[in-house]
């Protein structure tokens, strides 16, 4: 019986890659087979996890891009149609949330940042992604939300509004793709051990205030994210679309 989840053979772009949720999607994919190409804003850093994933026995290769720069993502995918003639899986992973305070205290240059990345990035990212894709029969776009996409958290309003913006961004790619064999889904991460969120996790009484909505009482590891994105980038996930999986601890539970 063949492994659904086996990626032998699939090109995928994983942006963010560098650090945290995005290196551990990296590792997954890589190690189910796939291709994967690292990207972030700092090539140093995505080479180091490349290296990494070459050293144990997967293919990765590099390719910077700033998702915030329009150009940027233009020349990512230039590359990747030259040196590999089609795409397969795309995960958009990188994100900014430069503020954390009062919404009614955001500036425009905190506003202009979150928006440029989170809305204009992932969704030109999603449109370069599903052409190419479909030149090539479709793939599996994956984007990362997060519950405050569903439940706008303390003091980051501007990028919950993103957040939710990605999860209706979603929705609409998947109904227009389906057709070129594109599906486009989201994951929704609930609070992660990352750099990211550091606000969050190295603050003990805002991470004791936020255990108390988290009905699993801890926060996630970058690595129990991974999964929900193996899935919905392979064929286990070939009727899926349109979907947004929560991976949270049970926190819209609560």
């Amino acid at each position: 019986m063949n492994n659904p989840f086996d990626l032998s053979g699939k090109i995928a772009v994983v942006t963010g890659a560098s650090r945290g949720i995005g290196e551990a999607i990296a590792r997954l994919l890589a190690a189910s087979g796939a291709h994967v190409i690292v990207s972030s804003r700092k090539e140093e850093d995505c080479r180091t996890v490349a290296e990494a994933i070459i050293a144990a026995e997967g293919s990765a290769s590099v390719i910077p891009c700033h998702i915030g720069e329009p150009e940027q993502i233009d020349a990512l995918f230039r590359q990747v149609r030259e040196e590999f003639g089609r795409l397969d899986i795309l995960v958009n992973n990188a994100a900014a949330n430069p503020y954390f305070g009062p919404i009614v205290d955001t500036d425009l240059g905190a506003f202009q940042k979150t928006v440029d990345v989170n809305i204009r990035g992932y969704f030109f990212m999603c449109s370069n992604g599903a052409r190419l894709m479909a030149e090539n029969g479709g793939g599996s776009i994956i984007n990362v939300a997060s519950v405050n996409g569903v439940i706008p958290g303390d003091f980051q309003g501007i990028y919950s509004i993103t957040k939710a913006a990605v999860i209706a961004m979603t929705k609409a790619f998947a109904k227009e793709c389906a057709s070129a064999g594109v599906r486009v889904n989201a994951l929704l991460p609930g609070a992660t051990d990352t750099k990211f969120a550091a606000t969050l996790v190295k603050n003990p009484e805002i991470l004791k205030q936020a255990l108390q909505h988290i009905p699993m009482n801890r926060i996630a590891q970058p690595e129990e994210m991974a999964g929900a994105v193996l899935y919905l980038a392979s064929t286990a996930a070939s009727y899926t679309t349109g979907s947004c999986i929560t991976v949270d601890g049970g926190y819209l539970l609560a």
